[in-house]
């Protein structure tokens, strides 16, 4: 029987790269959706075509009942969750002085409160397992902060506090817990910039470009695999060398 990964927040970006690799690696995957839509048509089609199962079950990961139902799905349906891979985020970038209170709670919902509500439903199944993974996805933001984005790097930083404790907590049942904090990635998000901003980006970074979700999605991997069966409570930067 094949393992099972659950990314988040899996239907375009960092998420469906990250989805088709554990696929491609020999995972039966699941992802979760707000609405039916291209994207998840997409990376369901995607998934499938390197012959893994794709289970999508319907769920905001910023409700907890909804996180509740989610899980229970997947568990009846595999039985377990192997992995769990914490992607799902959003940004609402603005000054502070002009940030709405509702711009901060919802990426705080949906960024920080969104891990726990997941992690807080899987964990019971990988403790009665005794194994398990649980990859959380940060931001080098949440390491260096960023002007107009306090909403942002708050909730990336609250992730990186999260998988240290937690890796504490659980390491004794045999599951690990890291993050992965990934800087200037080509997404549909950096799509939008003009081209003199990024160029001024790669001007920052050692590498001299910005990163791809592939380069996410391999660490992700590994940190799933037993290559890393010695790591937990880890960080782990993907960002060419950005915060040197």
């Amino acid at each position: 029987m094949n393992k099972l990964v659950f990314v988040t927040g899996a239907t375009r970006g960092i998420g469906r790269q990250i989805a088709i690799s554990f696929a491609q690696a020999g995972y039966d995957v699941a992802i979760n959706f707000r609405q039916e839509n291209e994207d998840l048509k997409i990376t369901k089609m995607e998934i499938e075509k390197t012959g893994a199962k794709c289970l999508a079950v319907k769920g905001n990961v910023a409700n907890f009942e909804e996180c509740e139902t989610m899980i229970d799905i997947i568990i009846k349906e595999y039985g377990k969750i192997d992995v769990l891979v914490n992607n799902a985020g959003i940004t609402k970038d603005t000054l502070l002085m002009r940030m709405k209170k509702e711009e901060f709670e919802e990426v705080i919902d949906v960024n920080l409160v969104g891990t726990f509500n997941v992690t807080k439903h899987v964990i019971s199944h990988m403790v009665k397992a005794r194994s398990g993974r649980i990859i959380n996805i940060s931001s080098v933001v949440g390491i260096s902060g960023n002007g107009g984005q306090t909403n942002y790097a708050a909730s990336k930083a609250g992730i990186i506090g999260f998988t240290k404790s937690l890796a504490k907590e659980v390491a004794s049942r045999g599951i690990l817990v890291n993050a992965v904090a990934p800087g200037f990635i080509q997404t549909q998000m950096t799509d939008i910039l003009k081209e003199e901003i990024k160029q001024e980006i790669e001007k920052n970074i050692p590498l001299k470009r910005l990163g791809t979700v592939q380069d996410v999605a391999n660490v992700t991997l590994f940190l799933a695999s037993e290559q890393s069966s010695y790591m937990t409570g880890q960080v782990l930067h993907v960002d060419g060398g950005m915060l040197m």
